[in-house]
This record gives structure tokens, sequence and C-alpha cells, in this order.
């Protein structure tokens, strides 16, 4: 029983309204903002998840920054929407503070 509850806790709209009411309406003026600069961007997004999530799980490992990560690998190397991520991640810190960086990032995949 216990394990058919967990299973269904996932994450949706309203999941965070808690401890950070804001978080739905910060990521989608933040994409929205950018794809209204750059309606290509779309693509780049859907292709960052289908690497992130297709390959190894959901895990945002592809927005770990360093000489020896996903990110720099071959097949990520033309992976597109970082900034995005970045934008979005720079504003849920202000917003909610107290959030861990780790949580951040599989939220905004």
């Amino acid at each position: 029983m216990a394990a058919a509850l967990a299973q269904g806790q996932g994450t949706r709209v309203g999941f965070y309204s808690y401890t950070c009411p804001y978080v739905e309406s910060i990521v989608k003026e933040t994409v929205t903002a950018h794809f209204n600069s750059n309606p290509t961007i779309a693509p780049g997004l859907l292709r960052m998840h289908f690497h992130d999530c297709f390959v190894r799980g959901c895990d945002a490992s592809d927005l770990i920054t360093g000489s020896s990560t996903e990110r720099t690998a071959g097949p990520n190397s033309l992976l597109r929407g970082y900034e995005i991520i970045d934008d979005a991640k720079t504003r849920l810190e202000a917003a909610c503070p107290e959030w861990s960086h780790a949580l951040i990032f599989v939220l905004l995949l």
C-alpha cells in the first residue's frame, strides 16, 4: 500500500505551492521570454530533455559543468538551451533561497 501511495506522489502543477508558490510561473515566464526572442529554442530544450531522460533517466546530469561531464561529452556538445536553464535557476534561487541546486535542476528538466 505504501509503495502504491508513493508512486502516485509525483510532481504536478501546484506541487511546490507551499515551498515556493511561484515556481511554475517563474519557469513559464523564463521559457516564454526566451522563446519569444528565439522561437527555435523550443526544439533545443526538447533535445536536451531527450538526451537527459531517455538515455539514463532524468537526473539533470547534462547540466553539470566541468571538463569530464556529460555536458561536454561528444553527443551533448551541440545541445542548446543551457542559458534558459541557468536563467530560470537564477530566478528560482532568488525566489526560493532555501531550495537546493539539485532540486532546481531536476525541476527545470
